[in-house]
C-alpha cells in the first residue's frame, strides 16, 4: 500500500513547501462556585490535569466539538454560551490551534464511562491550578485566567458553512 503523498504550496519564490497544517482542538471552561472542571489523563505514561478537550472531527462544528469532547472526558452534559479565546501553540513540533468556550454545566452522568486514558474529572480553584505542577500545557492556565478577567465573545461570531 502506498503512503498518500504530502499536499505542497508553492512559495514566492517558486520553491515547494509542505503544507502547514495545525490541529484545531476544543476545550471547555466549566466553573461552578470558584471551582474549574478538569480531567486528569494519562500523557505519556503520566497523570496531567487539562480541560475537557479534544480534537475537531470531520463535518463537525466547534461548538458541537466542545459539547462532545466534555461528555466524553467528564460525563457532564455542557452548553457553551461564550467564546473565550483562541489559543496558537507549538509542542515538540506539533502546532495546535484550540478554542476555548465558557460553557454551562447542564447535567453528570456519573455512571458514564470516560474516554481510554481518562482518570478521572475533578473540580479544582484557580489557585489549586495555579500551583499545580502537572498542567498537560500553557493553555489549561491561560485559558481560566482569561475567563476569569471576563474575557468573553458571543458564539455568533462562529459561522459553520
Amino acid at each position: 500500500m502506498s503512503v498518500p503523498k504530502q499536499p505542497t504550496a508553492k512559495t514566492p519564490e517558486g520553491r515547494s513547501q509542505p503544507v502547514f497544517k495545525p490541529r484545531v482542538t476544543v476545550a471547555t471552561v466549566v466553573e461552578d462556585k470558584g471551582r474549574f472542571l478538569l480531567v486528569e489523563e494519562l500523557i505519556g505514561g503520566k497523570p496531567v490535569f487539562n480541560q475537557p478537550a479534544g480534537h475537531l472531527d470531520p463535518d463537525e462544528t466547534l461548538i458541537e466539538a466542545a459539547r462532545r469532547e466534555t461528555m466524553e472526558e467528564t460525563g457532564c452534559e455542557v452548553e457553551p454560551y461564550a467564546l473565550v479565546g483562541v489559543y496558537q501553540m507549538n509542542v515538540r513540533g506539533r502546532h495546535f490551534v484550540r478554542f476555548a468556550f465558557a460553557a454551562r454545566l447542564i447535567a453528570h452522568y456519573p455512571e458514564r464511562s470516560l474516554d481510554d486514558g481518562i482518570l478521572r474529572a475533578v473540580w479544582l480553584d484557580r489557585d489549586e491550578i495555579g500551583k499545580s505542577h502537572r498542567l498537560r500545557s500553557a493553555m489549561v492556565l491561560r485559558s481560566i485566567d482569561d475567563y476569569r478577567a471576563g474575557r468573553r465573545v458571543a458564539l455568533d461570531l462562529l459561522a459553520h458553512l
